[in-house]
């Protein structure tokens, strides 16, 4: 079996190992434990490129003593010492020398999906517990690689509220175990044959959704991100049945379609809240014409509604008002870009002195909230937007407002990829910057913990890398 032949086949059973030998060029077999910590590294042997994989330093004779007695039991390995095979020699592989010693199942598909699981290592939730601070370091099966996926190295991924809600299952039962995480930016490390547009070593973004349908009418009408198979990038299933899981974690494996290329120049701290919190009020501001000659509120100072006044300033609008309940947030709020700055709890006559006054109203909060009062501020043909989603139903309100002023009220769900694009170009031509508190992602329990307590000023992100920064 050619070397490429058995690297599709069987890429983690049969691999050749370098070995000290006094023939140049020989090569051993050696297999390894699938539910060990792998580190995987590329080499060269002469003229034959070779894949290691060893969670230590294999002493092959001893390996291949140990087979007969047991003692590599659960380990997927050679059945006897095979014979050397060297650079001329390697395209005669004899399969028979492979078997697993755990599984009456000897396919190639089954046993890739066993080497899979050892390069990923994450934050695991096992119940609605994690989302106190109780999840748990370990590793988990990822979706079966295919060809039009790609790998990440995760350098960071932001911290989002979906993330808690999913964590104690706020929006229905979650499907434990997962991984949350849906603000990832990573370099490309595998790159599937059919993904023409990506290669190794590029920085991408994965947002909040890694797969559509293409076939349903959203989908047709490229407004993908209201797919009605969609793929949520964590707590959902693939397309081919396997759960998706999020970037909480040091890896990512997903479709290569959602990947989305980062500008040169965009610093990944400020570009991973992007790929949710930044395109989540990006959509619905572009949507119904926030710009030159429009009025925009947002409700809620906080990790979306910092994105929206951010962007409704680059944007261009005429002018931007703030609304949150204190004027705790009034300083941060006019540093963001707000023109004018309304605390709804401390002036009783807020609606009635500010009515007609807006275009457009992006709401960001998740709890209870006077949607009528709200409606005041909307001029004629005005829309009200809401983004967060609470746990509970909106509260109710009177049809007249709309009837009257022709007024509308929307809901937006995250972004389309053209969106995603457009808006990072925005950030990076107009060099826009989250508000962004950068933390290892060893402190991930820690970081929810803080997160339910309104820390954050205003997104949290985890790094894998060693980087520091300071919110403006």
């Amino acid at each position: 079996m050619p070397l490429e032949l058995c690297r599709t086949h069987f890429p983690h059973v049969a691999v050749p190992i370098s070995k000290q030998s006094p023939l140049s060029g020989e090569v051993m077999f050696a297999g390894f434990h699938p539910r060990s910590a792998i580190s995987r590294q590329r080499k060269k042997l002469h003229d034959v490129e070779t894949w290691v994989f060893t969670n230590r330093r294999v002493d092959s004779d001893r390996l291949l003593s140990n087979v007969g007695d047991g003692k590599d039991k659960g380990r997927a390995c050679i059945k006897k010492r095979p014979v050397a095979y060297t650079s001329s020699s390697i395209s005669r592989i004899p399969i028979s020398h492979i078997h697993t010693t755990t599984s009456t199942t000897t396919t190639s598909q089954k046993l890739l999906k066993m080497a899979a699981t050892t390069d990923f290592q994450g934050w695991v939730a096992h119940d609605a517990s994690a989302a106190e601070g109780n999840m748990k370091w370990g590793g988990y099966t990822p979706k079966t690689f295919e060809e039009t996926d790609v790998e990440l190295d995760i350098e960071m991924c932001g911290v989002c509220g979906s993330d808690i809600h999913t964590l104690r299952s706020g929006w229905g039962p979650s499907d434990y175990p997962l991984v949350v995480g849906h603000e990832i930016i990573g370099k490309v490390t595998r790159v599937g044959n059919s993904v023409t547009d990506l290669k190794v070593g590029d920085r991408v973004g994965v947002g909040a959704q890694s797969e559509c349908c293409e076939a349903c009418k959203p989908c047709k009408m490229t407004q993908e991100s209201n797919c009605e198979k969609m793929t949520m990038t964590y707590n959902g299933k693939h397309s081919n049945g396997d759960k998706s899981f999020g970037g909480y974690a040091k890896v990512w494996r997903g479709p290569a379609s959602f990947a989305v290329p980062i500008p040169e120049g965009l610093r990944s701290e400020f570009a991973a809240p992007l790929m949710c919190g930044g395109v989540t009020v990006y959509n619905p501001l572009v949507t119904y014409g926030a710009g030159p000659g429009k009025r925009v509120g947002v409700v809620g100072v906080g990790g979306l509604g910092h994105f929206a006044l951010l962007f409704a300033k680059a944007l261009g609008c005429d002018e931007v008002v703030a609304l949150s309940r204190s004027s705790s947030k009034k300083d941060d709020a006019l540093a963001l870009g707000a023109d004018r700055f309304i605390a709804t709890g401390e002036d009783p006559d807020w609606a009635s002195n500010n009515a007609n006054s807006l275009d457009l109203i992006i709401s960001t909060v998740s709890g209870s909230f006077p949607l009528d009062q709200y409606l005041q501020l909307l001029s004629v043909n005005g829309t009200f937007v809401q983004l967060g989603a609470p746990d509970d139903p909106l509260p109710s309100f009177s049809p007249l407002g709309l009837i009257f002023k022709n007024l509308k009220i929307a809901g937006s769900l995250i972004g389309t990829r053209a969106q995603i694009r457009e808006m990072l170009e925005l950030a990076k031509s107009t060099d826009l910057q989250a508000w962004v508190q950068v933390r290892p992602m060893e402190e991930a329990n820690e970081v929810l913990k803080d997160f339910e307590k309104g820390l954050p000023k205003y997104r949290y992100v985890l790094s894998n890398v060693q980087q520091e920064t300071e919110s403006p």
